[in-house]
């Protein structure tokens, strides 16, 4: 009976070694073929392929993340309606309700924010 367990997973684990071999070679082939011409502009770290212009480790005020993760919500809750709107017609009456109740919903917490200044950039 052991045996023909180490059968079934044979096949799991020479997948598993040609993955490697393949992420390991291509790794490999791209070192040794590709040129190495070092200078000074070519070292230099950028982001977003514009030179960096202040240290990384500033401070960002805690407003930024706040209206992050508002738009993070707000935008995950309309990806919900997307799916409700395309079977309107088949849901009837109590999907309507349902969802008149969830915008309502989303609408207290949005107004909320509002009011605290949770979306103001100043």
């Amino acid at each position: 009976m052991p045996d023909l367990i180490v059968q079934n997973y044979l096949p799991i684990l020479f997948f598993l070694v040609i993955a490697a071999a393949f992420g390991v070679g291509s790794l490999l082939a791209g070192y040794l073929v590709r040129p190495s011409r070092p200078y000074k502009a070519k070292l230099m770290p950028y982001e977003s392929g514009a030179p960096v212009f202040h240290d990384a480790r500033s401070k960002i005020p805690m407003r930024y993340y706040i209206i992050a993760m508002l738009f993070v919500i707000f935008d995950i809750e309309t990806v919900f309606i997307f799916p409700w709107a395309i079977i309107f017609k088949q849901l009837g009456l109590f999907a309507l309700i349902e969802m008149l109740v969830f915008i309502a919903i989303l609408l207290v917490g949005y107004f909320y924010a509002w009011k605290k200044g949770a979306l103001e950039w100043d």
